[in-house]
């Protein structure tokens, strides 16, 4: 689909929603039921999140059907049963001795503040929900599934209620000779957005009369202690390109700087970011390139920062 301009331009994924507009939360399944390359970076110092290790270079297994990204906070990781279920009623995992496993990686941002009360938080039944959802149309963006109870600025949230602004979920493609290199990104930060090319403040903080917190306010809050333990920006970075694992990995860490572009602060000990990466198992038709890894990480970042602007937008 030439005109998609988010993650599922890459062939082979779904994306789907299951959202719980009541209670402010929800998740997001990113289904990818051939297979495809796992690779890893983690720049927050507090993640929650499950199968990460079998996705780094050095793990056996070589790839993933599935990732799941949703709310509640730990409790939110029991969405993914929904996604493991769903795929091995369709025969998609791992084949083994006694059945199919379906390799299902997910991680979690803290949106319990804003969960009803009492709050109903993501489950399995949730999870199935977003499976039955997906499909390989444009992903539908802003506070919808994962996104639904995300908000930035929580670093100011002390200086009053008014501080902290709606987030989201955002997703964006880049494309260069054939080759394409999407993200989508739940915007759950500690600090404010801002433009990457200009610097303008886009969401966040802000004083009563609706001007932003600058950095002065940024730095006597965290001096003080002030920060709170609730901050995830969690990210999903695919590609056409076949890659192995190491260099999946490398695309994943390369593409994370683009979060640097907007968010500030970024992955400090309090936050729980992940960038997860995805690379298709189907040879690049031909025509297509040519490419570098160094292309792959430049177009990442460049569609995460995009991604972070499209959630807050």
């Amino acid at each position: 689909m030439r005109d998609n301009d988010t993650l599922t331009a890459v062939e082979g994924l779904l994306v789907g929603h299951a959202t719980d507009a009541i209670n402010h939360t929800g998740c997001t399944a990113v289904l990818c039921p051939e297979g495809f390359t796992p690779g890893l970076a983690v720049p927050g110092f507090a993640p929650g999140c499950r199968e990460t290790e079998l996705m780094r270079p050095e793990s056996l297994v070589d790839r993933v059907h599935g990732l799941m990204l949703a709310g509640g906070s730990a409790f939110g990781l029991a969405a993914a049963d929904g996604l493991m279920r769903f795929l091995s009623e369709r025969g998609k995992g791992v084949v083994m001795p006694h059945g199919v496993v379906p390799i299902v990686g997910g991680a979690v941002i803290y949106d319990l503040d804003m969960n009803g009360r009492p709050g109903a938080l993501p489950d399995a039944a949730m999870g199935y929900a977003a499976a039955e959802n997906a499909s390989e149309r444009p992903v539908e963006q802003g506070a919808t599934g994962v996104g639904t109870g995300a908000r930035c600025g929580r670093l100011f949230f002390a200086r009053g209620e008014q501080a902290l602004w709606k987030s989201g979920l955002g997703s964006a493609a880049e494309r260069h000779g054939g080759v394409i290199v999407a993200a989508m990104t739940v915007v759950n930060a500690l600090g404010n957005v801002h433009d990457p090319a200009t610097g303008a403040f886009l969401a966040g903080g802000r004083r009563p009369d609706g001007t932003p917190f600058g950095e002065a306010e940024l730095r006597e809050s965290l001096a003080g202690g002030d920060a709170p333990a609730s901050n995830t920006v969690l990210t999903v970075v695919a590609t056409n390109a076949p890659l192995d694992k190491a260099q999946t990995s490398r695309l994943a860490r390369m593409a994370g700087t683009g979060l640097a572009r907007c968010l500030r602060p970024a992955h400090l000990t309090l936050d729980g970011d992940i960038v997860f990466a995805l690379a298709s198992r189907r040879p690049l038709p031909a025509g297509v390139g040519p490419w570098t890894e160094d292309l792959l990480g430049s177009m990442g970042a460049d569609a995460v920062a995009r991604a972070v602007v499209a959630a807050v937008s």
